[in-house]
């Protein structure tokens, strides 16, 4: 059975939380402010496989919280960066979490391909009150090669549940790429390594 680790991260207000609960349970809960990190688990079938899921929702990120970020960073195999679609200030920092993301997994994961992830904007419900465009949103993620959707979470349970579904299939290919660049990096090392031993008895012969 296939492990995936998502990180959920995003500004308090967002409805990061109540993205999560909805996807988990099928309900919505009202916003509520958490101080302390929830780790989350679900066991569920894509595809015909079955895998174990954990979901880190640490409490929300502020602009300058980059050290909260450092544990799911190094942690998860993909993330959730949600913003609140009437709050143009969750957007800066949702940009600000994946430029984080970004160059945390550069330095650590070079050569690789980019690790998943989905930017949400949230509250979709409250459109007449909307402070960041549709188009805005997208742009982003395009500019970090991630997935893009809008959501309500108070009002839509498939929406939020076809973006989780997107988002575990990018992590399982990744995984698969990444274990296989590992056998094929493992296998030319150890053609090496023969070469070198039967080239240099070749020569003494």
């Amino acid at each position: 059975m296939n492990d995936i680790k998502l990180a959920l991260l995003g500004s308090q207000g967002a409805g990061k939380s109540a993205v999560l609960v909805r996807f988990l349970t099928r309900r919505f809960i009202g916003e509520y402010a958490s101080n302390t990190n929830s780790l989350y688990h679900k066991r569920l079938s894509i595809d015909g496989r079955q895998l174990n899921l954990e979901v880190f929702d640490p409490c929300s990120q502020n602009s300058e919280a980059r050290c909260i970020l450092e544990e799911p960073v190094d942690w998860a195999d993909g993330f959730v960066v949600v913003y609140n679609i009437s709050d143009r200030t969750s957007f800066i920092n949702a940009k600000n979490i994946l430029r984080q993301i970004r160059e945390a997994r550069m330095d650590n994961c070079k050569g690789e391909m980019p690790v998943p992830v989905c930017l949400v904007g949230n509250k979709q419900d409250l459109c007449h009150a909307r402070q960041v465009c549709e188009e805005e949103g997208r742009c982003l993620a395009q500019e970090n090669r991630c997935h893009f959707q809008e959501v309500s979470a108070a009002e839509s349970y498939q929406d939020i549940a076809n973006l989780f579904t997107h988002l575990i299939r990018q992590v399982m290919e990744h995984l698969k790429y990444r274990a296989d660049r590992r056998r094929y990096s493992g296998s030319k090392s150890m053609a090496k390594l023969i070469n070198n031993v039967f080239g240099k008895r070749r020569k003494s012969v």
